[in-house]
């Protein structure tokens, strides 16, 4: 799944087209990051219960239509893939019994399906299954839609064995067969119980409880069909949204793991001796966007005078580290790196500050008004914002006022994709998706993501985006990229900024806790099966 912030398009990673629910994952947390706490020691009778504090509430747990961060921490420990990510980014088998089958230039997929794979309900998983899950975001009109808007049909060849054909040959598809099965059966009956009382998955834990704001909790499936079988007896969820509350929880045991460290609290959770910090960069992107469908910033030496203003640098080292990293561009360090991407070239085109350049160059823009007073929004995320205030502080040196306008979630989807100048110029967003180009270009710079997951409405490169979605060919999708990222750098549709780490202030009796730069963290796998010891 895209997580646009799936938490926030995510947020906290679109759907006809794009969907909202990227950006919510992508928006709040920077790749899905999960929280683990302890409830008490883990005594005679081996108490293995774990509390996790996250940094919101989830919302609801049903993987066809959830569509924020929170949520999916909570659905991805009841529900399986065909596929899953190991401790990297490979994509290896899960419900499948090995890799798909592909013909037809690349457009059909066939899967088999492991037997003895059941859900908690004690029904086998089957092929009419997996079918409903690919089918079911598209026919109920869901935000997620888009995330399966390549696929043209879906095909229960027998019991176990699933055809997909695909509408083109989409290079990415392997991503998109991690997405979640859900019991067609189970779900159909009751779709708002499925949704909120009772998610039925095949993955090694089941859900328990849940009142939000308070708490969500899951308990390991004693039944669970697959190996390894988990050591922790249960997860419990809590929300705990302010960042010093969540470092004082660590710090007093109430919490073994806590979520999102601050930059500024770095420090002290080095520092308490009975905890450490587990971390690793996620598959994620935060950016400065512009609105270049109308107003001032629609001018791309509007764009490149702002550049000027401000330097991101500085920005990312005052503001972000050592929580994250600058990023030269949209997609994150190790997708660059698996790709061979020329970073080194884009680390090139962004400008230092230099205000008596960006005061020249908007002084004599016929597009800019004499009392230009630029808007840029951002969401309610403290970096976020101090990005935002850098580029306002910038533009009022250079004799130009700015406004700052911090809005909550609903509000800023609201309007960051309108195109309305009068809502803003610029805004700050985040995005976390799968390891592959397709997910950090498709969703901001195709035609049909504009007003749905992208408020730049930049069109330039969406041919050549389109082009690599629809291709298998490695070679020619990296080029397409190259290009395409090359020339949206230089006209500035966005101001690439940072990515984040998946970082976890960790007790030091969990056992084999590891982050994950996908899933945020694992703890019920071979290389990585939690446990806890006596405190």
């Amino acid at each position: 799944m895209a997580v646009n912030e799936k938490d926030e398009r995510r947020e906290e990673s679109g759907t006809t087209g794009v969907d909202r629910r990227s950006v919510l994952r992508g928006i709040g947390a920077a790749g899905t990051v999960f929280v683990l706490g302890f409830t008490g020691t883990a005594g005679a009778q081996g108490d293995q219960m774990l509390k996790l504090a996250q940094v919101k509430s989830p919302l609801e747990f049903d993987p066809i239509v959830l569509n924020d961060v929170p949520s999916a921490q909570v659905s991805d420990r009841v529900f399986e893939g065909l596929y899953r990510y190991d401790e990297s980014t490979t994509v290896v088998p899960e419900l499948a019994t090995g890799e798909p089958e592909i013909s037809n230039d690349g457009k059909t997929y066939v899967v088999q399906i492991k037997d003895g794979a059941t859900f908690q309900n004690g029904d086998p998983v089957t092929a009419e299954d997996v079918k409903y899950s690919f089918e079911a975001p598209v026919d109920e009109e869901t935000e997620n839609a888009s995330e399966l808007n390549m696929i043209d049909t879906v095909t229960a060849q027998d019991e176990r064995t699933v055809q997909f054909d695909l509408k083109y040959p989409f290079g990415a598809f392997n991503h998109t067969l991690t997405w979640s099965i859900v019991p067609k059966s189970v779900r159909e009956q009751d779709k708002e119980a499925f949704n909120t009382k009772k998610p039925v998955g095949s993955g090694p834990f089941e859900f328990v409880d849940w009142q939000e704001g308070n708490f969500a909790e899951v308990r390991r499936w004693d039944d669970y069909w697959g190996e390894p079988k988990p050591q922790l007896s249960g997860i419990r969820f809590v929300p705990v949204e302010e960042p010093t509350t969540r470092v004082t929880t660590l710090r007093n045991g109430e919490n073994d793991v806590i979520e999102e460290i601050p930059p500024k609290l770095y420090p002290q959770v080095r520092g308490m001796g009975d905890a450490g910090i587990e971390e690793v960069l996620g598959i994620g992107y935060f950016y400065l966007a512009f609105n270049c469908k109308e107003g001032p910033t629609a001018d791309p030496a509007v764009r490149e005078a702002i550049d000027y203003t401000f330097s991101m640098d500085q920005a990312v080292s005052n503001f972000i580290e050592p929580t994250g990293e600058r990023q030269y561009s949209p997609l994150p360090q190790p997708v660059v790196e698996e790709w061979g991407m020329p970073v080194d070239r884009w680390k090139e085109i962004p400008h230092d500050k230099d205000v008596d350049q960006a005061k020249s160059m908007l002084d004599d823009s016929d597009s800019v008004p004499d009392d230009w007073n630029a808007n840029i929004i951002v969401p309610p995320d403290d970096k976020r914002e101090q990005i935002g205030v850098t580029v306002a502080n910038g533009l009022k040196e250079a004799g130009y006022n700015a406004n700052v306008q911090r809005l909550d979630w609903g509000a800023f989807l609201d309007k960051y994709a309108s195109g309305d100048p009068n809502d803003y110029n610029m805004y700050t967003l985040g995005w976390a998706g799968v390891p592959d180009p397709d997910a950090f270009t498709y969703y901001f710079f195709a035609e049909e993501s504009h007003g749905v997951t992208d408020g730049t409405f930049y069109g330039k490169v969406s041919d050549q985006i389109v082009s690599a979605r629809e291709s298998n060919d490695r070679a020619e999708r990296k080029q397409l990229y190259v290009d395409a990222i090359t020339t949206m750098l230089q006209d500035r549709a966005h101001l690439s900024a940072y990515n984040l780490k998946n970082s976890f202030g960790v007790k030091q009796y969990i056992q084999n806790f590891r982050s994950h730069p996908v899933g945020s963290f694992t703890v019920a796998e071979e290389y990585a099966n939690t446990s806890l010891s006596s405190q």
